[in-house]
């Protein structure tokens, strides 16, 4: 009697799990991609045309009120991090910012999932618009201090990038407590369901 081939049903099941992810599920991750990339570009661009505008208009003058003043325009450089913490620890925030990025970056081609993609996406664009300010802004490279102009009410001052990221670890939040993955292996109906969150 021949000894039991005990690989026999693994590989079959290995094989059916491979024959699940086909071109099209493929196209879903590629367009998650797309969206994430998307996202951050817009959300960065934003971040830094409005502090390009508020380093002319705001900075250097007086603080200026909108919306009957519910919001006030001023500027101020911060170098911590938001709300003014940490102030002297300017490079380790520069480095988690770079850590964060590559590390969104690295994922970036395996989200199965619309919510993962938007919501890293603007993680990413707030880390890489606080980020620009860091390197390029004074007193020096990976010291610099972010522009920080927006005021509502009595809250800290903040910038777009801020709110970027905010938005985006809420989104991650959701995800995460509706259970869906980061990287959906699509092998059922559940698995592609997955795909549309």
């Amino acid at each position: 009697m021949p000894p039991p081939r005990f690989g026999r049903p693994f590989a079959r099941r290995e094989l059916r799990v491979r024959s699940v992810r086909s071109p099209a599920i493929r196209r879903w991750a590629v367009r998650r991609a797309y969206l994430l990339w998307t996202v951050a570009a817009a959300g960065f661009a934003v971040d830094q045309i409005t502090k390009a505008i508020a380093a002319v208009v705001v900075e250097g003058h007086e603080p200026r009120d909108a919306l009957g003043g519910a919001v006030t325009f001023t500027a101020f450089r911060n170098s911590g991090a938001a709300g003014s913490f940490a102030p002297r620890a300017t490079l380790l925030f520069t480095l988690v910012a770079i850590v964060a990025l590559v590390a969104i970056a690295r994922v970036a081609g395996s989200i199965r999932s619309t919510g993962w993609a938007v919501g890293l996406g603007l993680i990413f664009a707030g880390a890489g618009g606080n980020l620009a300010d860091r390197l390029f802004r004074t007193p020096g490279f990976g010291r610099g201090a972010v522009l920080d102009f927006i005021q509502i009410g009595d809250s800290g001052i903040f910038n777009l990038a801020d709110q970027c990221i905010t938005a985006g670890a809420a989104i991650v939040l959701i995800q995460s407590f509706r259970g869906v993955p980061l990287r959906a292996a699509v092998t059922s109906g559940v698995g592609k369901q997955a795909l549309e969150r």
